[in-house]
């Protein structure tokens, strides 16, 4: 007998609800859905979230409050990442998703969130091991490495695509100087992780940045799940694809209809961290995943 559970995951960028039939440890998907609601505006520079990003994601959470309740979801767990974890006003964030969706978001750790990331991910996929996920968002990128029998390693490094972008990035299309301060945080961070880069044989890459550099890079018309999911992508597509990302105008990425319109002026950071993590693996190809933290929150309510 299959028991419907939600799993709801708001990060620095994005808000997204999984629904799902749950039976024998396996995931049968009903619904899923995601809101970019950017609730990590400002967050790097004044500590505190935003009133009007508090906006944004109360009336997603209430959305996605009509839809749980139509479905006759038995269970739900929301968690919160990246952006919640060291603001100032959080109990305002915590107390306005409680009062609409009637649970009390759970703000999780850096670790927890790549080892579910990792269980999401690498569910269905047989892949050299020991094998390296990475989800990379709004605010935090976190790196997993593991094989089938669980997580050997995991770190979250506090690079993200809208971190960087609205620390360093005031021109349009985001000059040379712009782009080597970027690269600088990222191999500055990438540099100081306790996870062993060199033992991955393979890398799966989940989550928004990474399931739309995907698209751009397959040239899809507009975006599919179905053709971005377990994707593979060689490093000469992903640097191509990178380069195009942080040279173009805000114009001309916003004319590609595989870019939400919410990441169109973040997706070049966020190419670029997955770019400078590649270039240190010793792999030809990566893996893109639609499956990654929400399946792991929903597969946590066994």
């Amino acid at each position: 007998m299959s028991d419907r559970v939600a799993a709801i995951d708001c990060g620095t960028n994005s808000i997204r609800l999984l629904i799902a039939d749950l039976a024998d440890g396996q995931l049968v998907e009903v619904d899923r859905r995601m809101t970019i609601v950017r609730l990590g505006q400002g967050v790097d520079a004044t500590g505190a979230f935003a009133p009007e990003a508090l906006a944004r994601v109360f009336k997603a959470a209430e959305d996605f409050a009509a839809v749980v309740q139509s479905q006759a979801v038995s269970r739900i767990r929301f968690v919160a990442t990246s952006a919640a974890r060291d603001v100032s006003n959080r109990d305002a964030f915590l107390d306005g998703i409680e009062q609409r969706l009637g649970v009390r978001p759970e703000i999780i750790s850096g670790e927890e969130e790549a080892e579910l990331s990792f269980r999401g991910a690498t569910a269905a996929l047989d892949l050299p091991a020991p094998y390296l996920v990475t989800d990379i968002g709004g605010g935090s990128t976190e790196l997993v490495l593991g094989d089938a029998t669980g997580v050997r390693a995991a770190q979250s490094l506090d690079i993200g695509s809208v971190r960087l972008t609205e620390r360093h990035v005031t021109t349009d299309p985001t000059s040379v100087d712009e782009l080597a301060a970027i690269t600088h945080d990222i191999d500055a961070l990438l540099d100081t992780t306790t996870v062993p880069l060199p033992e991955a044989r393979a890398l799966i890459a989940v989550a928004g940045t990474a399931t739309t550099v995907a698209a751009v890079a397959l040239d899809l018309p507009e975006y599919d799940r179905t053709a971005v999911h377990h994707a593979r992508l060689t490093k000469a597509q992903l640097r191509a694809t990178t380069t195009w990302l942080t040279e173009s105008t805000h114009e001309d990425r916003a004319k590609v209809h595989s870019i939400h319109p919410g990441r169109v002026d973040v997706i070049g950071a966020g190419a670029l961290i997955l770019q400078r993590l590649v270039d240190r693996l010793p792999i030809e190809t990566l893996t893109v995943s639609e499956h990654d933290i929400l399946d792991g929150v929903a597969l946590s309510l066994t």
